[in-house]
């Protein structure tokens, strides 16, 4: 997503440059949306992957858009689940896509009339897996009894344990469905990298956010500070040790650490190294408890765990 949008300036000849060294690095689980640059990011990573597409599992998604003055919408009728998909197989020059998630849970669909379009799309082969991203514990259970769920798109951090405390986790493992947390490094800030709100770019969606304001933001430095000492002690970096916790979850997580620099990508994929003890987890139990964050994870609460209308309600 940064390669196009929200975190300041990318340049594409860096962005594609991260993109090789992924593949170099064994880095094979590619995640994209059709909202990530309205598009952009979709065309960047088919123009990476051409000629080699077999050498990712490529994950994309749908329903999130813009209107004409900048506001997200969503939208899980099955008509815009069909022609957001045709428009992602064109712009990422594919004809199949691995993994295909609903963005965000449409409030006025039910989630079974979604899914059952996105499960037509594995019939005519356009799609492999279906997914789903912030659905609620019962979103999951109604979607996984339509056609079976490969994966839940959430976020998951030491600093974001919403996943555990709301039963969605439990949820998804009663179906046997993969965790893909995204935001694993607390979008940048659990890396000890941002320092002060001053350290965000004019057009960096962070500024916004309630946790990077005010008095919530000096309070979750504290906690960076805790995760980096311990860092230091295990002789990685705070990155590293927040990425290596999100892994230790279990063997059903993938979390998706973004970046647009070869850098970050090599210090990310470092974090496969490193081993925690049980002491290990234990002291971050101490240092990152569920709740530790101050403030909320969007300026617009409506962004998480979405959950949809019973079916044959009036939307």
């Amino acid at each position: 997503m940064g390669m196009s949008q929200s975190y300041g300036a990318a340049d594409r000849g860096e962005s594609l440059a991260t993109l090789d060294r992924a593949l170099e690095l064994g880095i094979t689980f590619w995640d994209t949306s059709d909202v990530y640059g309205d598009g952009h990011n979709e065309e960047l990573v088919g123009e990476s992957l051409r000629g080699r597409r077999d050498a990712v599992q490529l994950a994309t998604k749908f329903s999130l858009s813009r209107d004409g003055e900048g506001r997200m919408r969503i939208d899980g009728s099955p008509e815009n689940v069909r022609a957001r998909c045709e428009a992602s197989l064109r712009r990422l020059g594919v004809d199949t896509i691995d993994l295909y998630y609903q963005h965000r849970v449409d409030p006025t669909v039910p989630v079974e009339d979604t899914v059952g379009a996105m499960a037509e799309l594995v019939q005519a082969g356009k799609v492999r897996y279906l997914g789903l991203s912030e659905a609620s514990a019962e979103s999951v259970r109604r979607a996984a009894a339509v056609h079976p769920i490969t994966a839940l798109q959430s976020e998951w951090s030491l600093w974001t344990r919403d996943l555990e405390t709301s039963g969605v986790a439990a949820a998804a493992r009663e179906h046997g469905i993969g965790l893909v947390p995204f935001s694993p490094l607390g979008r940048g800030f659990l890396t000890g990298a941002i320092t002060s709100p001053d350290d965000f770019a004019d057009d960096d969606f962070r500024k916004d956010h309630p946790r990077f304001r005010g008095e919530a933001f000096a309070a979750n430095l504290r906690l960076v500070d805790a995760v980096r000492s311990m860092a230091e002690d295990k002789g990685v970096t705070a990155g590293q040790l927040a990425l290596a916790w999100v892994m230790a979850q279990g063997a059903d997580v993938v979390p998706i650490p973004g970046t647009k620099r070869v850098a970050y990508l090599e210090e990310n994929a470092a974090a496969g190294d490193v081993e925690l003890t049980a002491d290990d987890l234990a002291r971050l139990e101490q240092i990152a408890p569920p709740g530790v964050a101050e403030g909320g994870r969007y300026p617009n609460a409506g962004y998480s765990y979405g959950d949809s209308p019973a079916p044959g309600s009036d939307r």
